[in-house]
């Protein structure tokens, strides 16, 4: 996996009902623990409210990639 760094952009590789993200949604990550093996990462609307803060494991995000496209999706609820 490529070094993920702070504020970079993730992609969430799983459902995190809990939190009511979806897999493919696209974080942020506010800090990186020792060793790189978790990562707390913001999950914002387009206008910029925070929809969740989750800590996540590396297997659980993976790097923005220069071949990946925005989407859009309704939240249930912020």
């Amino acid at each position: 996996m490529n070094m993920i760094k702070e504020h970079e952009r993730i992609v969430l590789l799983k459902d995190l009902p809990e939190f009511g993200l979806k897999k493919d949604d696209v974080g942020t990550v506010i800090h990186i623990h020792k060793g790189n093996k978790a990562f707390e990462v913001e999950f914002m609307t387009l206008h910029g409210d925070t929809v969740a803060i989750a800590t996540l494991q590396s297997s659980d995000i993976r790097p923005v990639t220069p071949m990946d496209i925005t989407h859009t999706r309704q939240l249930a609820h912020v």
